[in-house]
């Protein structure tokens, strides 16, 4: 049996770390952690912020942590939204506004190959030990579509999909996302140790 905490108050994170990696891994995150402070996602990488955050928190909790960072990625946009992904439209936006903004960006643009990413650092007593790379490459809709999920799953499609992750639900996307392939890295990393 395995212990992580998550350096994460995102509940949506945290369900998608439980599920995928499944049993013999016990999971908890800084819900209630009050003396673990926020660290500003300063990175220029998605695997940077993963890093900054997995050690900072690792440092003041003992036993394995684990920070990840992700976001999608647009091709016609350079890139964009980004590490930004979370910030796009705004310091303290919402999965609705970021999505506004990408989809205002995008208007009349027919390049709507995208691509979703993750980082995940895992760290020990302030060293981070190992980082692990996933992606999942899809398009953006003209507009929105399903209820499930959590940031811009609405808009994104998965390449050899005809729905969004938010259609999807759980238990293709925990199969095929960027952060499942991954969490997956991670879980055979710890099954080793």
């Amino acid at each position: 049996m395995h212990f992580i905490t998550l350096a994460t108050r995102n509940a949506h994170k945290t369900r998608e770390f439980t599920q995928i990696l499944g049993p013999g891994v016990v999971v908890r995150d800084l819900s209630g952690m009050t003396d673990v402070p926020e660290v500003e996602e300063t990175g220029s990488t998605f695997a940077e912020n993963a890093v900054l955050k997995a050690a900072a928190a690792s440092r003041l909790i003992p036993g394995w942590v684990v920070s990840d960072d992700s976001g999608l990625s647009v091709a016609a946009l350079k890139g964009e939204p980004g590490v930004r992904s979370a910030r796009y439209a705004g310091e303290h936006a919402t999965d609705r506004e970021n999505i506004a903004k990408l989809l205002l960006n995008l208007q009349g643009n027919g390049d709507r190959k995208a691509a979703f990413h993750c980082a995940i650092a895992l760290a020990k007593e302030g060293r981070v030990v190992e980082v692990f790379h996933g992606a999942v490459a899809g398009s953006i809709l003209l507009e929105p579509r399903g209820e499930l999920g959590f940031g811009y799953d609405p808009v994104f499609v998965p390449d050899g999909y005809a729905q969004t992750f938010a259609e999807l639900g759980d238990t293709v996307k925990n199969a095929i996302s960027h952060r499942a392939s991954a969490i997956a890295q991670l879980r055979e990393y710890l099954s080793e140790r």
